[in-house]
């Protein structure tokens, strides 16, 4: 069984960092791509970074590039997503997903991966 388990979302004021954590099971780890996709209310799910399997390959979106770090620790089987220089247009649910690639379209991350974690909050004040 597939399972990731993202963690390290709080509260945190304009300006911050916070760490997010993404811990996959039930997967070859070396064998995928990890996505890290938000979601704030009313708005639609956003792919905001990707590492793929070969780890040569990232991906970010526009809205985060320059501020938020994606990296993995494979002994680990966890995917990092640190976030610097948080804005209040980030506060949302924050989620990590399993699939075989980091596919984009039209420079947008695709958001039909296999296998989804719950998701962790990330609240920025200002």
């Amino acid at each position: 069984e597939v399972q990731l388990q993202a963690s390290g979302g709080g509260l945190v004021q304009a300006g911050g960092s916070l760490r997010l954590s993404c811990v996959v099971s039930g997967i070859t780890f070396d064998d995928h791509a990890i996505g890290w996709f938000r979601q704030a209310p009313g708005k639609e799910r956003e792919g905001i970074s990707c590492i793929g399997s070969g780890d040569d390959i990232t991906y970010y979106a526009d809205s985060v590039k320059g501020r938020f770090t994606i990296s993995n620790d494979n002994e680990k089987n966890t995917v990092y997503l640190q976030m610097n220089n948080l804005k209040p247009e980030d506060t949302a649910d924050y989620y990590c997903a399993a699939d075989w690639s980091c596919a984009t379209v039209g420079g947008r991350l695709l958001p039909d991966f296999l296998s989804w974690g719950q998701g962790t909050l990330v609240t920025v004040s200002s």
